[in-house]
């Protein structure tokens, strides 16, 4: 195992941009929605760059970029709606595990580490890609972006999943792909790992200043 896991019990990941490369699916869904809406359509290369906040915060800057001008209150509602029956239609079509994802996680379960998950992606769509993918037995816990008063960058997150889990921040390690994982954990008083393949809005995650950073999540079981 990689040194950072030393004495530590839980391991928390990200999910968009870490385990999964869903970007091909939400940019389909930002497509749709921007049709819909009569909307100039974005490439898939600049959902990328949208992508971190949740599925609002998404289409707000998705309809920014459109209208090049902050939308109002019933565009972002239209909006946000039209996307979420978009994705929720079809969230699996496109995305792919990245190279690694399954073996890392069976090694680590099988080492006795609880694993959770933490995104800030609606915690609808959760439960449906990780059995698709068939990784939900992996999980002792999973929470979306709407599952409490605050997402990342906030450290509640990651200090509730470390709660229910009866285990201490000191003891607990973020994953992620993006400067608000980083930012999470380290307030929240977990150790973070940042790997550089995701969506960070364009920035290099090593400027997030990450405990470790690694190529790939298999380097977490390959010492």
């Amino acid at each position: 195992m990689h040194a950072i896991l030393q004495g530590k019990r839980l391991i928390a990941f990200d999910l968009d941009g870490t385990l999964i490369d869903s970007v091909p699916d939400l940019a389909v869904a930002v497509q749709r929605t921007h049709s819909d809406l009569a909307l100039p359509i974005p490439a898939q290369e600049q959902v990328c760059d949208w992508v971190g906040n949740g599925a609002q915060v998404l289409m707000e800057r998705a309809l920014t970029w459109a209208l090049q001008r902050a939308p109002d209150q019933a565009l972002k509602k239209a909006a946000y709606e039209a996307f979420m029956r978009h994705y929720g239609a079809a969230p699996n079509a496109l995305t792919q595990l990245y190279p690694g994802v399954q073996t890392t996680l069976n090694a680590l379960h099988q080492s006795g580490y609880f694993l959770a998950l933490i995104t800030n992606k609606p915690a609808r769509f959760i439960a449906p890609i990780l059995n698709h993918f068939e990784l939900q037995s992996h999980f002792a816990y999973c929470i979306g972006g709407d599952s409490l008063a605050e997402k990342k960058p906030s450290p509640l997150p990651l200090l509730h999943v470390a709660h229910q889990l009866d285990i201490a921040p000191s003891a607990s390690v973020m994953v992620g792909d993006s400067r608000h994982d980083i930012a999470a954990g380290r307030a929240a008083g977990f150790a973070t790992v940042a790997v550089p393949y995701g969506y960070n809005h364009g920035e290099p995650i090593e400027h997030s200043q990450p405990d470790v950073l690694i190529s790939s999540l298999p380097a977490l079981v390959s010492g």
